[in-house]
C-alpha cells in the first residue's frame, strides 16, 4: 500500500534509516572488538531483529518473558532477560530453558538470589544467572563495590546456579548532550562494570561475560576493554531525545506516527491531528533536554522536517500542532493554518521516545524507497 493510502494514526518505519542505523552501531561494535546483543525492547519486531542479526549481532536482550517466548520460537536462542527476575516468573524461565533456549537471568539482590539458588535445586536443574551492576546511579543494580556483590554472587554459585556474567545499563547517558561528558560515563560505564566482574573472580566465582550498553555510550566509548559484549536499542529507530544527546541527525530517525489533519482552530494558529498521546505516548523526554519537540516533531509527507511547527499538545485521540514560535508581533493567528494544512493533509511526526511510541501500535507499516509499505507485527504484553 502507498504510504498516501494507509488509515491514521498508523506507525511508520524507513527501512533505509532503519538499515542504515544497523549498520553504524555493528560497524562500531565490530571495530571495538566486542559482541553486540542488541536490545529487541526498543521494536518487539521479528522483522527488524533478523536484520540486525543478519548484520553481525550476536544473540538478543529482551525486557519481558513473552519477548523471549515469542523471539525463541522464531529461532533465536541466545538471549539474555535484562529485569531482575521475579520469583513468580521463574517456572516460565525454566520452561524456556528446558526447551533448548539458552535464557539468562538477572538479580541485583540478596532475596532474589537466594529464590533463584532454592528454586533450581527444587528443579534439580542449573539457571545462568548475570549480576547486575550499578555504575551511574540511574536505576538498579549494586555498585562494583558493594559486599552484597559478593554475597549475590556466593549465594548463586554455592546454591547450584551459574554465575554467568555482569550486565549494566548507563541510562543516565539520556542526559547528557556533549560529546564530552558521553566519553566521560561510557569509560565510567566500562570501568565499573568490569570491576565488578574482576571482584567476583578474584573471589573464586566464573564471571565470563562483562556487558555494558546504552545507545550513547555504545556510540561514544573510546575503548572496551574488558568488555565482552554491549547492548543498545533505541539506535535502530532513533528519536528526538537521541538527537538531543546529539548521537543521531533529525535524518537518522527511522521511526514516525503518520496522522491526519482533521480540524483547526484559525484564531489559536492550531491544526488538529488524529493523533493525540495514545499514538504518540504521553512520553515528553525532550522537555527535560535543550530543545523541547512538545509531543513531536512533525514533517511533510516526505520526510522533510517542518521545524516552525510542533506538536505543542495531545489528548487521547486529538493531536494539537502550533507554531514553535509566534510568527510576527501579532501571533499565531497571522498564519492562515487552514490553507497551510486542508483538511486531509496528512504529515509524519517524529517521535520523543521510540519505544515508548512503538508501544502504542499492534504493528509498523515498513516503508521502502519507492513509497510502497508492508506490515510488519510487533509483541505485545509481557
Amino acid at each position: 500500500m502507498k504510504l498516501d493510502a494507509l488509515d491514521t494514526p498508523a506507525a511508520l518505519i524507513d527501512i533505509s534509516r532503519m538499515e542504515r542505523n544497523i549498520t553504524r552501531m555493528q560497524a562500531r561494535m565490530d571495530a571495538l572488538g566486542v559482541k553486540f546483543r542488541p536490545h529487541v525492547k526498543t521494536t518487539k519486531c521479528l522483522e527488524v531483529v533478523r536484520a540486525q542479526l543478519a548484520a553481525g549481532a550476536k544473540g538478543i536482550t529482551v525486557s519481558t518473558l513473552k519477548e523471549a517466548e515469542a523471539f525463541f520460537s522464531a529461532g533465536v536462542t541466545d538471549i539474555l532477560y535484562a529485569v531482575s527476575i521475579a520469583p513468580s516468573k521463574l517456572a516460565r524461565a525454566m520452561a524456556l530453558r528446558r526447551k533448548g533456549c539458552d535464557l539468562k537471568l538477572v538479580v541485583d539482590n540478596v532475596p532474589a538470589a537466594w529464590e533463584v539458588a532454592k528454586f533450581g535445586r527444587e528443579q534439580r536443574a542449573s539457571l545462568e544467572v548475570w549480576i547486575e551492576v550499578d555504575t551511574d546511579g540511574h536505576r538498579s543494580g549494586m555498585t562494583p563495590e558493594q559486599d552484597a556483590l559478593l554475597e549475590v554472587g556466593r549465594i548463586l554459585h554455592e546454591g547450584g546456579a551459574k554465575v554467568g556474567g555482569v550486565m549494566t545499563h548507563a541510562g543516565s547517558s539520556y542526559e547528557l548532550h556533549t560529546p564530552e561528558a558521553l566519553s566521560a560515563l561510557a569509560e565510567q560505564e566500562r570501568a565499573g562494570c568490569v570491576r565488578a566482574a574482576q571482584r567476583l573472580r578474584d573471589a573464586g566465582m566464573p564471571c565470563e561475560a562483562v556487558s555494558v550498553g546504552s545507545t550513547p555510550t555504545a556510540l561514544s566509548a573510546g575503548t572496551l576493554d574488558g568488555v565482552t559484549e554491549v547492548r543498545a536499542g533505541v539506535y535502530v529507530f532513533f528519536d528526538l531525545v537521541m538527537h538531543n544527546v546529539g548521537v543521531c541527525s533529525i535524518d537518522d530517525i527511522a521511526m514516525s506516527v503518520l496522522a491526519t489533519v482533521i480540524g483547526h482552530q484559525p484564531e489559536k494558529g492550531w491544526v488538529i491531528l488524529d493523533a493525540g498521546w495514545m499514538a504518540m505516548s504521553r512520553d515528553r523526554g525532550t522537555s527535560r533536554q535543550r530543545h523541547d519537540f512538545g509531543y513531536g516533531l512533525p514533517c511533510a509527507l516526505d520526510g522533510a522536517p517542518l521545524n516552525d511547527w510542533v506538536l505543542s499538545g495531545a489528548n487521547q485521540e486529538h493531536g494539537i500542532l502550533s507554531p514553535a514560535k509566534p510568527q510576527s508581533a501579532n501571533g499565531p493567528q497571522d498564519i492562515n493554518v487552514t490553507t497551510r494544512f486542508p483538511i486531509g493533509t496528512k504529515l509524519r511526526i517524529l517521535p520523543n521516545h521510540a519505544c515508548a511510541t512503538g508501544a502504542q501500535f499492534p504493528e509498523y507499516h515498513a516503508l521502502s524507497d519507492d513509497g510502497e509499505t508492508t506490515v510488519w507485527s510487533r509483541f505485545h504484553g509481557w
